[in-house]
């Protein structure tokens, strides 16, 4: 190995991606040192505009149906697409996201949930994003991540070179929000789907073969859209809720609308791949043709969701074998003629000889697995072509999809063996995919290219009377119920390399108080003898949220603290009783160099 290699193998090794990252780095060097010596008479490289929705139904089209939504720029792409006619996904939203990235399935990434580190995917997953790197691809994600808050599982450490957005499950206002650049917080004005396209846009103006990843926040709650969008859809009658996601829906409509214009304009749409798709089922009963289940259920209603292709060269078809998120990342690398390493385990195939004919396409399981607080064997499900069975709390359901798609007549008595083989085939599927466990990662501090980290409450744990202001700890939640010394939180960290940070709180206390600061069994007394006060922001909801509201919460400096290489505890406690709790939203970590 020649000295210049050796330096960026060990370069990438301290920076922790991973041995695979370094393969996969080394392999695309060596085949663009191999490339450039040679005369280009190739086409140019194609690039790729990913569009995923954020918990739009299957029937939040007008193209599937709905009679009282108007998408007529989605309809047109469809029109222009190769559509897939059954196309599955997770039934929420983190694990449909690290399918995607990384063409397996979601519980062999480390993402299991949706909160509390269970939708973190493990650094040395390899994303769509780190794959076309090493192919001269700049990659840029814009909207909602949900695989992690901190680097190295972050966008960043994911392997793209642009973020703009938010990194957990949803934002709680969706006008004039904040949102983070890379790695700095910044102030956006407008609607925060159209501010999200136009940053998408403008990434698309690079000269380099692009893979932008447009991920909306909506139609997910809280229920937020602009006056117009709103009054159209209560003039057709619909409730409140309904009117507004049918309004984002349409917001989303108009905005892909530009984003085909802008190609159409610069030139590019020939030489782009188009992919629009959504997340889970509807948040929500609302028109879905007639399929049972929504969001976070294991029916067709919850998994099955639109999944349009516009490639160059390829006309407008149907294709009617199931196909799912696991293959995504295997299609564009096949279509793109880039070699995936044997090392990677996808769990997808490649579409492409469905996009091409293929008549003797061999059927395959497609596996489901739904969790709720704690991980479990259910529920679950397994389909394939022509059957589906679901394995919830004490009742088993399985259908022939092929005649009864809308689930009315459930075989599980006439069909006994059929769906005891079903059954063991998705169990042994689970004991491999949980191979390496479900436990998420640690959180990792002391990486030199990151000025802060952050520690908000759902990444936290908890003991004592301590809660969730909002009860689950979704996204954005603080922690409550400081009452007495045996009250408090911690969170655990991974201190990658020794490293020395401003250490600040963000809390709301009425009343002065001390905290016992731990790390490990390191114990410093905060007394905290002003007043701090979160201020609200007030919100644009048309329907009563089921999120917590927003504040601009107060940063308590609570100094320098050094931290060690290793494995820490940073645990915070009441030193004392108390009349009134604080509100604990997070610890925040400011990088100081040593």
């Amino acid at each position: 190995m020649s000295q210049g290699l050796e330096n960026i193998y060990w370069f990438l090794f301290r920076l922790k991606l991973g041995l695979m990252k370094i393969k996969l780095f080394l392999i695309g060097f060596i085949a663009l040192l191999l490339i450039g010596c040679q005369v280009q008479n190739e086409r140019k490289p194609l690039n790729i505009l990913l569009i995923i929705t954020d918990d739009q139904g299957w029937g939040d089209l007008s193209y599937h149906g709905n009679e009282l939504i108007e998408t007529p720029n989605i309809d047109a792409l469809a029109s222009q697409s190769v559509v897939f006619d059954r196309f599955y996904v997770s039934p929420v939203c983190a694990p449909t996201r690290a399918s995607l990235l990384t063409g397996r399935y979601h519980i062999a990434t480390g993402t299991t949930w949706v909160t509390h580190r269970m939708e973190v995917m493990r650094e040395e997953e390899v994303t769509i994003a780190e794959l076309l790197k090493t192919h001269g691809y700049i990659s840029g994600l814009f909207g909602k991540w949900h695989q992690g808050k901190q680097f190295p599982h972050d966008p960043i450490g994911q392997g793209f070179d642009e973020f703009f957005g938010f990194t957990e499950g949803h934002i709680n206002n969706y006008f004039d929000t904040k949102l983070t650049h890379n790695f700095e917080e910044v102030e956006t004005i407008g609607y925060l789907p159209d501010v999200l396209t136009d940053k998408a846009i403008g990434f698309m103006e690079a000269e380099a073969p692009f893979f932008t990843m447009l991920s909306y926040n909506t139609p997910h709650s809280p229920f937020q859209v602009p006056d117009p969008y709103f009054d159209k859809y209560k003039a057709k009658g619909l409730n409140d809720k309904d009117a507004c996601v049918y309004g984002m829906v349409e917001n989303i409509d108009d905005n892909i609308g530009r984003l085909m214009d802008y190609l159409e304009k610069s030139g590019k749409i020939e030489n782009t791949i188009v992919i629009f798709m959504t997340d889970n089922g509807p948040n929500g009963v609302r028109y879905n043709g007639g399929m049972k289940g929504k969001k976070a259920d294991l029916d067709e209603g919850g998994v099955r969701v639109p999944f349009f292709m516009k490639f160059p060269g390829y006309s407008h078809q149907l294709v009617k074998p199931w196909a799912g998120h696991i293959d995504i990342f295997p299609t564009l690398a096949d279509l793109l003629e880039l070699e995936i390493p044997d090392d990677l385990d996808l769990h997808g195939k490649s579409l492409k000889p469905l996009m091409e004919g293929e008549k003797n396409w061999e059927d395959r399981y497609f596996f489901t697995h739904h969790v709720h607080l704690q991980f479990d064997t259910i529920p679950g499900a397994i389909r394939n072509q022509e059957h589906l069975l679901t394995l919830k709390k004490d009742q088993k359901e399985l259908y022939r999809l092929l005649d009864d798609p809308y689930q009315t007549d459930n075989l599980i008595l006439k069909e006994k063996n059929l769906a005891d083989e079903m059954e063991n085939l998705y169990l042994g599927w689970l004991g491999k995919m949980t191979i390496k466990g479900v436990e998420p990662p640690m959180i990792q501090i002391g990486h030199s290219n990151v000025p802060r980290v952050d520690l908000p409450a759902p990444d936290g744990k908890r003991y004592g009377k301590v809660k969730y202001m909002g009860e689950m700890g979704w996204a954005n939640d603080w922690f409550v119920g400081f009452e007495n010394h045996e009250d408090g939180v911690f969170w655990e960290l991974e201190v990658v390399e020794e490293c020395e940070y401003e250490v600040f709180l963000q809390m709301s206390n009425e009343l002065p108080l001390k905290l016992l600061l731990f790390l490990n069994e390191q114990q410093q007394e905060v007394n905290l003898e002003s007043v701090h006060l979160a201020r609200f922001i007030p919100n644009k909801d048309r329907v009563l949220r089921g999120e917590v509201e927003e504040f601009v919460w107060p940063e308590i400096p609570l100094g320098k603290i050094k931290f060690e290489k290793g494995k820490l505890n940073l645990k915070l406690q009441i030193a004392e009783n108390m009349q009134k709790s604080p509100s604990l939203k997070g610890v925040i970590l400011k990088s100081m160099p040593l």
